[in-house]
């Protein structure tokens, strides 16, 4: 028999599917970790008598720590290797959150809340690492966008149950439940992920760290792609963050429950991460990450009107925009640094984290000052900025194919 430990992993394999399984479990607990928080946020304004802005830091404290953290973990991935370190990251984080749910003082929850930032930065961008080195370059777009449709999923199902829960039960309830559905799926990612074949250990000396990083922003490309993520996770963030405080209030007046239905739509965000990762896949980045982008802006339009069918609607093409444009992001990042993958990896979430923790904390003032009006101003001038460098990016000279499209 031929021996096939070299060969890239190519869609439709066995192989395929047991590690795009394994890593949307990952991302599913990752994001249900984070981000069940969001539609408590009223809620904990209320019980802890904090400010909207303050409350968002329940959600912007461990995102800013993970930012932080992700340029730290992803080299030491380059030595203990891809799946040793997200194992060991979505056990941590499962635990902390379950740890979380136990504090009795608000500024003990957030501590636990920035540890478990710290905890799930072993994931994102050392998932990215591993399946740039081991998909084909046909297959690298689709896992990609699976990939992200795990952290679509965890996003949803985290939000929808924290809130419905909280309806009619406990906040409490509703994290720790997430917290042990984050460790089933830590357990299911441990069995399933295939080993790497293209990872080669090697002794990291962390006086040569800066210049694994550094040596991806003299390329023509990836500095403006790792500006995306900032600028369209800022903006997306913002709108899930304070359309609960929104729709609490007249005219809408809608329960903790219902609220907590809405993030339903991040279905809609699953389905267009995959298909936009095949689509950029096969017609070239250049042609839909502007595309994708142009599409959110028409989503916020719509979700400044009074009413609420309207307004939904928006909040589905926005996050639509939002996985498409970040799946195509991403994968574009894996596919232009030819080395040292996972800090590029790192530095692309790393922006994309600080935008969901600055950005996002920022729009609670414009929220506080200029009501829902002020949220969508602010998505639409970071989701131009987004838009006008997507356009440059079509201008970019492409780099020479390596097991797929050009570059």
């Amino acid at each position: 028999m031929a021996d096939d430990s070299d060969r890239f992993i190519e869609a439709g394999t066995p192989t395929f599917r047991r590690a795009t399984l394994a890593l949307f479990a990952a991302g599913f607990s990752t994001f249900a970790v984070l981000y069940g928080v969001q539609p408590l946020l009223p809620v904990f304004h209320d019980t802890f008598d904090v400010s909207p802005a303050e409350s968002s830091l329940a959600l912007s404290l461990p995102c800013a720590t993970l930012a932080v953290s992700l340029l730290i973990v992803s080299p030491l991935s380059e030595v203990w290797g891809r799946k040793r370190v997200m194992a060991a990251s979505l056990f941590a984080s499962a635990l902390l959150t379950i740890g979380a749910v136990l504090m009795p003082s608000w500024h003990g929850f957030l501590v636990l809340r920035a540890l478990t930032g710290i905890a799930a930065s072993g994931l994102p961008a050392v998932a990215m690492a591993y399946l740039s080195e081991e998909m084909h370059g046909r297959a690298i777009g689709l896992s990609m966008g699976l990939l992200i449709g795990g952290n679509a999923l965890g996003g949803m199902v985290g939000r929808l149950l924290a809130g419905v829960i909280a309806d009619h039960a406990s906040w409490r309830w509703g994290l720790g439940i997430i917290g042990v559905l984050a460790l089933f799926a830590a357990l299911a990612f441990q069995f399933a992920l295939p080993a790497s074949r293209h990872f080669l250990a090697h002794r990291m000396r962390w006086r040569e760290v800066p210049g694994t990083f550094t040596h991806h922003f003299r390329d023509a490309g990836l500095p403006w792609l790792f500006v995306e993520p900032f600028l369209l996770m800022g903006g997306f963030v913002c709108v899930y963050n304070y359309i609960g405080f929104r729709l609490l209030e007249p005219p809408f007046s809608l329960s903790q429950t219902v609220i907590g239905l809405i993030f339903v739509v991040y279905l809609a965000g699953t389905a267009s991460s995959a298909i936009t990762g095949h689509v950029a896949g096969v017609l070239g980045r250049r042609k839909v990450l502007w595309l994708a982008i142009l599409f959110g802006i028409g989503g916020i339009a719509l979700t400044l009107a009074d009413n609420l069918v309207l307004i939904i609607s928006g909040i589905v093409v926005v996050t639509v925009s939002f996985f498409g444009a970040h799946s195509v992001a991403s994968s574009w990042v894996g596919r232009r640094a030819f080395s040292d993958r996972a800090q590029a990896s790192a530095i692309y979430l790393c922006m994309y984290y600080l935008g969901s923790s600055l950005l996002g904390t920022a729009g609670g003032w414009f929220f506080q000052h200029y009501g829902w009006p002020g949220v969508a101003g602010f998505f639409g001038s970071l989701y131009v900025a987004a838009l006008l460098i997507a356009l440059r990016l079509t201008r970019l000279a492409p780099l020479p194919p390596a097991g797929g499209p050009a570059v």
